[in-house]
């Protein structure tokens, strides 16, 4: 039988709390009615165990539904209604197996007293760290309507941008998979079968012992070369977690042709338009640019905002040691020293992100134009030269005959 978790008052008017057992929660609050208990909230314990189970079952929330909900919260709260009725709507209409349950948590706690931001950061695999400044900021200022808002256009564009350079990546990927598959294929099935035709293998070309040379190794060891890629990707996924290995990484992706540059431009696209929505929500300065560090996700430019944040906790202007860092490049420290002088950072920050989101869009197609074509050529001289390598001795047993 389920069991149910109550508060109330009694007939005396204090507070009392506890659980039951009943076949459902029409029967419960039947029961607690009959012992002179007025129920504020009731729950199923069992579903709300179910509903914590999804919370911590690492499962994420998608973008469209998380900008879906602060969008209608926004909008309920601009209409002046409660923020806790505004969330009991919102649950109704939400059918998430993650989101709906942190909600309903999220507005039990808010009807308790406690803070709508600090009610979020208890879910920290949902609502990022720019989301709880955002609305701890808009609670501070009386403008949480607004800051939701800005919140919601700001991740759709963060995800929009994510989603073209894993569109524009998604063609060259699946090239190199249908080509590696092709290569194997003809590794382990086809030229172990036309081997056997080559009677004296003295007498076949070098280009043709290799290729065979080759095949025999991956059916012959193909289980210890298994453990030996494996072994290599475990061992160097494990070191880019340290922080030499991040960051000997992420110097090099810097650094790389056409790629390096996306990376670049993204990273600055995504520091630019979250500070700019942090300022403008209300947030200082500091604390923005402590916030803005995770955003970049490239330890390099991390770092660079770290020291950044330092030298204006001091008192300096925020383009001076972004521009000593020499990881921005000349175009973004001039905007920023206008925006600076003029009293229209925010404004000039977003104008920033426009430029390099439109830079990056140019890279990416670029980039595609170019990766496509060359990836085919590449992976066609490797099919060929093994068909070539394979034909060639084929070819000269057939003019001997």
């Amino acid at each position: 039988m389920p069991v149910f978790e109550y508060k109330g008052t009694t007939a005396k008017g204090q507070h009392t709390s506890g659980s039951l057992q009943a076949e459902n929660i029409q029967q419960a609050k039947t029961q607690l009615k009959k012992d002179n208990i007025f129920i504020f909230e009731i729950n199923n314990k069992t579903e709300k165990k179910k509903e914590r189970l999804n919370i911590l079952s690492g499962k994420k929330v998608d973008i469209k539904t998380l900008c879906t909900m602060t969008r209608l919260l926004a909008t309920l709260i601009k209409s002046n209604v409660p923020l806790v009725d505004s969330l009991t709507t919102i649950i109704q209409q939400t059918s998430h197996p993650v989101l709906s349950p942190a909600l309903v948590q999220v507005r039990n706690q808010v009807n308790e007293g406690i803070a709508f931001h600090k009610a979020l950061a208890q879910y920290p695999k949902i609502f990022n760290t720019t989301y709880i400044s955002m609305c701890e900021a808009g609670e501070s200022s009386g403008t949480l309507d607004i800051i939701l808002l800005k919140l919601a256009e700001f991740t759709e564009n963060q995800a929009e941008l994510n989603n073209k350079i894993r569109s524009a990546l998604a063609y060259p990927a699946l090239i190199i998979a249908f080509t590696s598959c092709v290569v194997l294929f003809l590794f382990t099935y086809v030229i172990p079968k036309i081997t056997t035709l080559f009677e004296d293998e003295n007498l076949i070309p070098w280009h043709t012992a290799f290729i065979i040379s080759v095949s025999q190794n991956i059916i012959h060891f193909w289980p210890q070369l298994l453990i030996g890629i494996v072994t290599f990707i475990f061992i160097f996924l494990r070191w880019t977690k340290t922080d030499k290995g991040r960051q000997k990484v992420d110097a090099l992706y810097l650094k790389l042709p056409l790629v390096g540059k996306i990376i670049r431009s993204s990273a600055i696209s995504r520091f630019s338009r979250t500070l700019a929505t942090l300022l403008k929500g209300g947030v200082p300065m500091l604390t923005a640019m402590d916030i803005v560090q995770n955003v970049a996700k490239n330890t390099v430019l991390k770092q660079a905002i770290k020291n950044a944040q330092s030298n204006i906790r001091e008192g300096e202007p925020i383009a001076r040691p972004l521009q000593e860092s020499g990881q921005f490049p000349p175009m973004t420290i001039q905007m920023i020293k206008i925006g600076e002088k003029t009293g229209e950072l925010e404004d000039m920050l977003v104008k920033i992100s426009d430029t390099y989101d439109f830079q990056v869009n140019t890279e990416v197609n670029t980039l595609t134009s170019l990766l496509g074509p060359a990836m085919i050529m590449f992976m066609g001289m490797v099919v060929g030269f093994i068909i070539f390598s394979v034909m060639t001795p084929l070819m000269e047993m057939y003019n001997q005959l």
